[in-house]
């Protein structure tokens, strides 16, 4: 039997922000160190402002590291440091390979709901008949209405477009999916939901970090749960 693929690997990353007005240096995470194999699920719990999302913006490039390295095991670049990798690749990766699920919505002006889950397939290549039939597929799995399809977000409710950012990223089934607070403002209906989708996306060997308040809903899906205290990991 061969052994799991380790698809990534964080070497002692740190990120600190600096408040340039009153001079103050804010230690957001230090020192970590995780490995992620193939078809894995990561929890990762502490209280608020501990650097949990920190750490998946660091692996999203959303935020460049001070110092580390986050080795990903890419099937178009091999193994890649994604905290120097250019542009072009981290865009690359973003829509071929590596999702993410932000607490936040982030959607191109006049992009409807629907054209928002759509382009996340067209971007990668789906042909645009073959990603309508797969958007609408999972925003109904979602229980979005089929009156707000057509419906620009900006108007949404939290729930609303939280169930939006998470049929987004999932539509594509990505190699690696990080997960910032997924179920924060949904019902239990559809946190079930997203958690037997989870347990689908991890059947077909995508690979995940989740970030939760509420883990032991996630019982059964994760396989390991590291807690962070003052920006460090520890089990």
């Amino acid at each position: 039997m061969e052994s799991p693929v380790e698809i990534l690997r964080i070497v002692d990353l740190a990120k600190s922000f600096y408040l340039h007005n009153p001079g103050l240096k804010i230690e957001s995470c230090n020192n970590i160190n995780l490995s992620l194999l193939e078809g894995e699920f990561i929890g990762i719990v502490g209280r608020s402002g501990a650097g949990k999302s920190t750490i998946l913006k660091c692996i999203n490039r959303s935020y460049l590291p001070m110092q580390g390295s986050i080795f990903y095991e890419s099937e178009a670049f091999g193994r890649i440091n994604l905290t120097d990798a250019s542009e072009r690749e981290i865009l690359y990766l973003r829509r071929h390979e590596i999702g993410y699920v932000s607490q936040f919505l982030n959607v191109m002006p006049r992009t409807t709901a629907k054209e928002h889950v759509m382009n996340a397939l067209v971007d990668r290549g789906t042909e645009e008949q073959s990603a309508e039939l797969q958007a609408q597929e999972m925003l109904q799995y979602f229980c979005l209405p089929e009156k707000l399809w057509n419906i620009y977000p900006a108007t949404f409710s939290g729930g609303e477009r939280l169930r939006l950012n998470l049929a987004h990223a999932m539509v594509k089934e990505p190699r690696l999916l990080m997960l910032d607070e997924p179920t924060a403002s949904l019902d239990n209906k559809t946190k079930l939901l997203v958690r037997d989708i989870l347990q689908k996306l991890k059947g077909k060997r995508t690979s995940m970090i989740g970030i939760f308040h509420d883990i032991e809903f996630m019982e059964g899906v994760c396989d390991k749960v590291f807690n962070i205290s003052e920006g460090a990991l520890v089990t």
